[in-house]
C-alpha cells in the first residue's frame, strides 16, 4: 500500500481528513517525529497524526484513509516493545480524547471504557468498590486499555487474574473503511457475514470449519502464549469468542472504539514474600512450586539487574511472591506460608506498603534500567518477552545463557517466572552491519530454542516487527498462512498496520539507529556516561514513557511540563524523539550534500526534522522544558533533558540574536553585581508600576511576575563585616566555607546568615568561599555555554588553594550545577571534578563534619517541596534525617514548583508555571493545618509560593536558626 508521494496528494489527504474528522489532524513535522518510534528498536515514519474525538471520528478517519489508500496504525501510550505502535500512514492517537470510563458496574464487576483510558485511571475508579483490572504491565501509569487489548498485555498478576484477553467481555471495533462490528463471546461469525456494504466478516465461518484440526493441534498450551492470532478462540468448544480472537491483533484488524472488561476483587491487604536463590535458574525452577499456594504474583530477577540490593535477602536471584488477604494479618500469614514452603537460601516478608513499593519499583523500572549494562554498555529489546511452560523455565534459562555466551552477548533476564515469561535486554550492536547480522542470527537461533522448550516467541508484548517474521518456526507455514487469510477477511485492502503480524517486515529492517550520525557530533558538554557522544545520549530514551504519567511518582519530579500540557512534545520522551529526528535529518542532509567526512554524518535521508540545530520544532518543544533535571533521576535510563536543552540552545542561537531573557536573566549574576551599589534606588523604581512594566517588557519577563526585591546588604559583605575582613584565625578543622551563590548573595542573604548561625552552633566558623564566584547556572540554563565555561574556569582559578575543601552550598540549583554541569562542561580540567566532589548541602555538611551536633527541637509539622535539582542530583536523605532529629514532621511533596529559575519568569511561560505549582505544591500548602511551617530550600520555590500563594516559605537553615533563639531575619531590609 503506497502512501501519498507528493505535496499535492498529502494536501488533499489532509483536507479530506479535516473535513471528515472533528478531532485534530496534524501532518506537520513535529507530530510525525513524535510518532516515528515506540519503545522498540524500530522506526517507521508516518504521514501524519489524527486525534479522533469519538467513535464516529475513528470511523470517518478510517473511511478517508481507505479512500486515499493510506495505511492506518492505532496508537495508545506508544510503549509497545516490538514495533507495532509505529506506522507509515496515519497514526490514530487514541489518548487525547477517547479517555472516558463510560460505565463502571460494581455489581456485575464490569467496566465500559474507551480505548485511550489509562490503566491506572480505571484502577483508581474501581478501587472505591474494592475492585481492580487484573492485568497490570509495568507501564500501568501510562499504558492504555486499547493498547493492552491490541497487545494482549498481562503484567505481574497474570498468575492470579490472567491476560487482557481473559478479562475482555466485548469489543466495539471499527474496520478499515469505517464499518463497525460488535464482538463478544458466543457471537457466531455467521452473524457478522452477509451484512450490507462492506460490513461483516464474510469467509470467517468457512475458514474455521475447514481448519478445525489445525486449530486444535498447533497452538501450544501455556499461560503466556501471545504470538500470532488467537484463532483457537474461535473453536466451537471454546465458545467462538470473537473478542478474545481480536485481542493481541496489534492493530492489524481494526480499531477498538469501546471495550467491556471484567473487574476482579482487589485484596484489602497485601504482603510480599521475597525469596533469595543462588541464581536465576534456581529461582526459575522454584517458581512453579509456589503456584499451588495461590499467590497473586511470582516475579523473578537476578542480581545483575539490581544495582543496589538494599532490602533484599541473600542470594544471586530473587522471587517476589505477593499475597492478598482481607486483613494485613491474613496477607502476612499467607506470605509466611509461602516463605516456609519455599526452598530458598534466604527470605523475608515485607508488609510495609512503602517497603513493598520500593521493591516493586526496582522491578517496574527494569525495562529502562536493563537498557544499560553495569559497565554502561547499551542493551536493547528484541527478545523482550518470550515464554515457555513454567516447569521448563529453569532449563530454558540455562540454555538461553549458553546461547548468549556463544554469540558473545550479555543480557539480564527478569520477569514473570510464575508464568514462564522472561523479559531481557541484550547488548546487541545495532549500529553496524556486522552487529545487525549477529542480531538476526541470534534471533533465529533463539526462536528455535524457545520452540524446542515448547514456548511462545511472545509472552506478553506481541510479535510486532521483532518476532513476526519468525512465526513459521513456532507455528509452521500452514498455520501462518491461515493467519494471513484471517487478516485478509478483516482487512481485504491491507490498510491496517501493514508489515505487522501477517506478511511481516524483516526483523532487521526499519531499525531506528540506522538514520543516526555514524560518528560523534561536535558538542559542548562532555557526556561522560555516553562516551562523549550526543547521539548515544539521545538514544538513551527507549520509549518506556515513565515521563508521561499524570502525576509524579511519590516524591518524583519528571515530567512537569507534560503534566501541565498533556502534550507528547512536552514530555521527556517527546523531546528525545524530536532530537533523534533532528540528528537523523542532519545525517540525511549531510549525505545528500556528499559530506560524510567533517561532520561524521552518514545514513538515510528520511529524518523528519530538518535544519539541524536551527530546528524550530525542537526549539519550541524544549521551550517548555523547565530544566528541572527530574528526568536525570526519575527516568529509568537517566535521560538528562536539561543538559540536552542547554546543548541545543547553545547551537541554536550561536552567532544569532537571542531572546531578551537570555541577556537579562541568563546573565543575572553579572547584572546583580553591578546593581548592588544602587539597591535602594532600584527597589524604589521597581515599585513604580509603569517603570516595572517597561522593565519587564524589555527584559523578557512575564507581565504577571513581580520583580524580586534586592537585598540592601549582600551576604558576603555581612559575613566579612561579622568577622572583620581578612582577619580569620580559625584552624582548618573549625572552618566551614560557605558558597556565596547569586541568590543567597543578592536576593536572600537571610538564608546565608541563618546558615552561619547554625554552623556556629555546630562548632564550625563560616567564611565565604571567595569573591566573584559563580557556578554558571543561569548561563547553562539559557544555553550560553561558551560564557558558562569562562565563568566556571574563572571560579576554579579564584578558589586557588582552597579547591577541594568542603563547600557548603545553600541554593540547591547551584549545588547541582557544581556537581554535574561544571565537570561535564570542563571535562578536560581535573580541577572541575575536585570542585564537584567538594560540594555539600548544609545537612550533608553537618552530618559529615559535625555528626554529634544536636539540632534544636522544633517539634512542629512542615509542608513544602524538595527542590527538583536536589531530588535529581544531590538527594535529600541528609535533609530528611536532619528534619527528623529536629522534630520536623511531615513529608515534602514531589513535582516542581514551576518557577525553575528563569523559566517561570520568562514571557510566555506563566500558564505552565502556575499549572506546575498547582499540581502538588500549592494544594499541599493550602491543606496544611495551622502552625505548619512551609519549607523550601530553593529561592525559586520560595518566590513561587510567595507570588502565587501569599505564603512565606523558609530554608531549613532559617528554621534551625530560629530554634537556636537567633532569628535569621528577612535579608532584604
Amino acid at each position: 500500500m503506497a502512501a501519498p508521494q507528493n505535496p499535492t496528494e498529502r494536501a488533499e489527504l489532509a483536507q479530506a481528513l479535516r473535513t471528515a474528522v472533528r478531532g485534530e489532524v496534524d501532518l506537520g513535522a513535529t507530530a510525525r517525529a513524535l510518532t516515528t518510534m515506540d519503545a522498540s528498536n524500530y522506526r517507521r515514519v508516518p504521514i501524519g497524526v489524527v486525534a479522533p474525538r469519538d467513535a464516529d471520528d475513528v470511523a470517518a478517519a478510517l473511511a478517508v484513509c481507505r479512500a486515499h489508500g493510506v495505511p492506518v496504525v492505532p496508537r495508545g501510550g506508544g510503549t509497545s516493545i516490538a514495533g507495532q505502535a509505529t506506522g507509515t500512514g496515519i497514526v490514530l492517537d487514541l489518548t487525547r480524547h477517547l479517555r472516558k470510563i463510560v460505565e463502571l458496574d460494581p455489581v456485575a464487576r464490569t467496566a465500559v471504557v474507551q480505548p485511550g483510558v489509562i490503566l491506572d485511571e480505571l484502577r483508581t475508579a474501581a478501587a472505591p468498590h474494592g475492585l481492580t483490572f487484573g492485568p497490570d504491565p509495568s507501564t500501568h501509569s501510562r499504558c492504555t486499555l486499547g493498547g493492552m487489548i491490541g497487545n494482549n498485555s498481562c503484567g505481574a498478576h497474570s498468575v492470579a487474574w490472567g491476560t487482557t484477553a481473559d478479562n475482555t467481555h466485548a469489543l466495539t471495533v471499527a474496520r478499515y473503511g469505517g464499518d463497525t462490528l460488535r464482538l463478544a463471546r458466543g457471537t457466531a461469525p455467521e452473524a457478522l457475514t452477509g451484512l450490507p456494504g462492506p460490513t461483516g466478516l464474510t469467509g470467517l465461518p468457512e475458514l474455521i470449519r475447514a481448519n478445525l484440526a489445525l486449530l486444535r493441534t498447533r497452538f501450544p498450551e501455556l499461560p503466556r502464549r501471545i504470538s500470532g492470532y488467537a484463532l483457537d478462540a474461535l473453536l466451537p468448544e471454546r465458545g467462538t469468542d470473537l473478542a478474545r480472537a481480536f485481542c493481541g491483533s496489534e492493530g492489524t484488524l481494526g480499531v477498538v472504539t469501546e471495550a467491556t472488561v471484567r473487574l476482579v476483587e482487589a485484596p484489602a491487604a497485601r504482603a510480599l514474600a521475597v525469596l533469595g536463590y543462588a541464581d536465576e535458574a534456581a529461582a526459575a525452577e522454584a517458581a512453579p512450586g509456589l503456584l499451588p499456594h495461590h499467590p497473586l504474583t511470582v516475579e523473578g530477577m537476578a542480581a545483575d539487574l539490581v544495582r543496589e540490593p538494599a532490602g533484599l535477602p541473600r542470594g544471586g536471584a530473587w522471587l517476589f511472591a505477593e499475597t492478598g488477604g482481607a486483613t494485613p494479618a491474613e496477607a502476612r500469614a499467607h506470605a509466611e506460608r509461602i516463605l516456609r514452603a519455599a526452598d530458598a537460601l534466604d527470605g523475608t516478608v515485607v508488609t510495609d506498603p512503602a517497603g513493598q513499593r520500593a521493591l516493586w519499583r526496582i522491578r517496574e523500572d527494569a525495562a529502562g534500567t536493563a537498557t544499560r549494562m553495569p559497565d554502561g554498555t547499551e542493551a536493547w529489546p528484541g527478545w523482550e518477552d518470550c515464554a515457555v511452560p513454567p516447569a521448563r523455565l529453569g532449563p530454558y534459562l540455562r540454555d538461553f545463557r549458553a546461547l548468549l555466551a556463544e554469540h558473545g552477548l550479555r543480557g539480564t533476564p527478569y520477569g514473570h517466572f510464575g508464568d514462564g515469561c522472561i523479559h531481557v535486554r541484550i547488548d546487541f550492536d545495532l549500529l553496524s552491519p556486522p552487529g545487525v547480522a549477529r542480531f538476526r542470527r541470534f534471533s533465529e537461533e533463539l526462536a528455535d530454542l524457545v520452540v524446542a522448550h515448547g514456548g511462545s516467541l511472545s509472552g506478553e508484548h506481541g510479535d510486532g516487527q521483532a518476532r513476526a517474521e519468525l512465526l513459521p518456526r513456532m507455528y509452521g507455514d500452514e498455520l501462518v498462512a491461515l493467519f494471513a487469510r484471517f487478516k485478509d477477511i478483516w482487512d481485504p485492502d491491507g490498510g491496517m498496520n501493514p508489515g505487522i503480524l501477517a506478511r511481516p517486515a524483516r526483523l532487521d529492517d526499519n531499525l531506528r539507529f540506522e538514520v543516526l550520525p555514524k560518528r560523534p557530533v561536535d558538542v559542548e558538554f562532555g557526556y561522560p556516561h555516553d562516551g562523549g557522544d550526543f547521539s548515544a545520549a539521545v538514544r538513551r530514551c527507549v520509549g518506556v514513557a515513565k515521563c508521561r504519567t499524570a502525576e509524579p511518582a511519590g516524591t518524583g519530579v519528571m515530567c512537569p511540563s507534560f503534566r501541565a500540557t498533556g502534550e507528547e512534545a512536552h514530555s521527556t520522551r517527546g523531546r528525545a524523539r524530536l532530537l533523534h529526528e533532528m540528528l537523523a535529518g542532519d545525517a540525511g542532509d549531510a549525505r545528500k550534500a556528499g559530506d560524510t567526512g567533517e561532520t561524521g554524518f552518514t545514513g538515510d535521508t528520511a529524518g523528519v526534522i530538518t535544519g539541524g540545530w536551527r530546528s524550530t520544532e525542537v526549539r519550541d518543544a524544549l521551550d517548555l522544558c523547565l530544566s528541572c533535571k527530574g528526568c536525570r533521576t526519575d527516568c529509568p535510563v537517566g535521560v538528562d533533558m536539561a543538559t540536552y536543552k542547554a546543548e541545543f540552545l547553545h547551537h541554536h542561537y550561536r552567532r544569532r540574536l537571542r531572546p531578551a531573557s537570555h541577556y537579562t536573566m541568563g546573565r543575572l549574576p553579572a547584572w546583580l553585581r553591578l546593581a548592588a551599589p544602587f539597591t535602594p534606588a532600584l527597589n524604589a523604581l521597581a515599585r513604580v508600576r509603569l517603570l516595572a512594566a517597561l522593565a519587564k517588557r524589555l527584559a523578557g519577563i512575564a507581565p504577571e511576575r513581580e520583580i524580586p526585591v534586592l537585598a540592601r546588604e549582600t551576604f558576603t559583605r555581612w559575613l566579612n563585616r561579622r568577622w572583620g575582613k581578612g582577619t580569620f584565625i580559625f584552624s582548618n578543622d573549625e572552618v566551614a566555607m560557605v558558597w556565596p551563590d547569586t541568590f543567597t548573595e543578592h536576593l536572600s542573604p537571610g538564608v546565608g546568615r541563618a546558615a552561619v548561625r547554625v554552623l556556629e552552633a555546630a562548632g564550625r566558623h563560616s567564611i565565604p568561599a571567595g569573591r566573584g564566584l559563580c557556578c554558571g547556572l543561569t548561563y547553562v540554563s539559557t544555553g550560553q555555554l561558551g560564557k558558562a565555561r569562562k565563568v566556571m574556569r574563572r571560579t576554579l582559578d579564584r578558589l586557588g588553594g582552597t579547591l577541594g575543601a568542603p563547600l557548603v552550598v545553600l541554593e540547591p540549583s547551584c549545588a547541582a550545577t557544581l556537581r554535574t554541569d561544571l565537570p561535564e562542561l570542563l571535562l578536560d580540567d581535573p580541577r572541575s571534578a575536585e570542585l564537584a566532589s567538594s560540594v555539600r548541602t548544609l545537612a550533608q555538611y553537618l552530618e559529615e563534619y559535625a555528626p554529634d551536633w544536636q539540632p534544636p527541637r522544633l517539634d512542629r509539622p512542615v509542608v513544602g517541596q524538595t527542590h527538583c535539582h536536589q531530588h535529581a542530583v544531590l538527594g535529600d536523605a541528609a535533609e530528611r534525617r536532619l528534619r527528623e532529629r529536629a522534630g520536623l514532621t511531615g513529608e515534602l511533596s514531589g513535582g516542581c514548583c514551576g518557577l525553575a529559575g528563569n523559566f517561570g519568569f520568562e514571557r510566555g511561560h506563566w500558564d505552565v508555571s502556575v499549572a506546575c505549582a498547582e499540581e502538588t505544591l500549592l494544594p499541599s500548602v493550602r491543606a496544611a493545618e495551622p502552625g505548619t511551617e512551609t519549607l523550601a530550600d530553593g529561592f525559586s520555590c520560595r518566590t513561587q509560593l510567595e507570588q502565587l500563594g501569599g505564603v512565606r516559605a523558609r530554608h531549613l537553615a532559617e528554621l534551625l536558626a530560629e530554634g537556636l533563639g537567633e532569628g535569621a531575619g528577612e535579608g532584604t531590609e
